[in-house]
């Protein structure tokens, strides 16, 4: 019997931190693609947009005026998904319609006052304003007594929902712990009461002696297509350091995720010569006043590129009714990405 080539063949792969499988068809990734194709992005955005209700000195929807700030900039979301102060309720009928009420805090921070500049575009030293902002944000949500998760993420791009093109991320603080990061949570704590260690500290000690998956590093982060990627540029960004949230970096920590930020979002761009749109957020220790020991900090980068800038992966039929499905494996997803430059193209 000949030797099973994990490169060529079709298997499951375990993704420990939500516990769940993949499967992965290497040999799909030849078919020919006869699917939806876009036009691609054009990079023609305007450094300033007198109509964008995000850029300095505009009016927003809801008569505020935005202040002609310089450089990061927070405000309550106009139309958040959830509402401060809640009426707290709860309805179960024969454990079939169950339902209670939430509440929390949606923000929104500018990244920068240009109106044309994404994470790849600006300077280091401009994402660490971001950075730092972040951190913030994390700790004065977080000290609010309802309270109990801080989820910060990113869409880029048209492609994954974003309604501007200005340069932002949303934060949305939940008075629970919402699925996913639950599910991550109870993960870390069942593999440190088993190994006696933690999930991504082994994780990263493995990634970065083999490089195998590896995008880019430095010091004190890693950014890798994970094992168990299921986007076929799928990335997670994790902290060297053993630490729970991002407002427990230090100052240097918090220049090396500037840089990796950087590079990464460069060479998304880079691989297909377009502005690659993205889902990207932190998970970290929710902030529930309770210590968390099994938490470490990381990221993740969901893109829906698959072939080229103009198609798509979609999560259709079998991923739909059974289970995640990729085609092209996550070593060939990180050499691709490790082939272009992490500094700006011209374009």
């Amino acid at each position: 019997m000949t030797a099973f080539d994990w490169t060529k063949q079709p298997h499951r792969r375990f993704n420990p931190l939500t516990r769940e499988w993949i499967l992965v068809s290497p040999h799909r990734s030849q078919r020919p693609w006869q699917g939806q194709v876009e036009v691609s992005a054009l990079n023609n955005i305007l450094e300033y947009d007198p109509a964008c209700y995000m850029c300095p000195g505009n009016t927003r929807c809801n008569g505020n005026l935005n202040p002609t700030y310089k450089n990061v900039f927070v405000f309550d979301n106009d139309f958040p998904a959830l509402l401060s102060h809640a009426e707290s309720a709860k309805m179960n009928h024969r454990d079939l319609l169950v339902a209670e009420s939430e509440s929390g805090i949606c923000r929104v921070l500018c990244f920068s006052p240009r109106h044309d500049l994404a994470l790849s575009g600006m300077e280091e030293k401009d994402i660490r304003g971001v950075v730092d902002c972040w951190a913030r944000q994390f700790q004065e949500l977080g000290a609010y007594a309802e309270i109990q998760y801080v989820q910060i993420f990113e869409n880029r791009g048209a492609t994954m929902g974003a309604s501007n093109p200005h340069p932002h991320c949303q934060i949305w603080s939940t008075a629970s712990t919402p699925d996913i990061p639950k599910a991550e949570q109870e993960a870390q704590i069942a593999y440190r009461k088993t190994k006696n260690s933690c999930l991504l500290c082994d994780y990263y000690a493995l990634e970065s002696s083999s490089a195998i998956r590896a995008v880019v590093q430095n010091e004190h982060f890693l950014a890798l297509t994970p094992y168990w990627a299921v986007w076929p540029f799928e990335t997670m960004i994790i902290s060297k350091r053993h630490l729970g949230a991002i407002d427990e970096l230090d100052s240097n920590e918090r220049n090396a995720l500037s840089n990796i930020l950087k590079r990464l979002t460069t060479r998304y761009d880079n691989l297909f010569q377009t502005p690659f749109p993205y889902s990207m957020g932190f998970h970290q220790r929710p902030t529930d006043g309770r210590q968390h020991p099994e938490w470490h900090f990381h990221a993740h980068f969901f893109p829906p590129l698959l072939r080229s800038a103009t198609v798509r992966k979609f999560m259709v039929g079998f991923e739909l009714l059974s289970m995640p499905q990729r085609d092209i494996t996550p070593e060939t997803s990180a050499e691709s990405l490790r082939a272009v430059p992490d500094t700006p193209l011209p374009r």
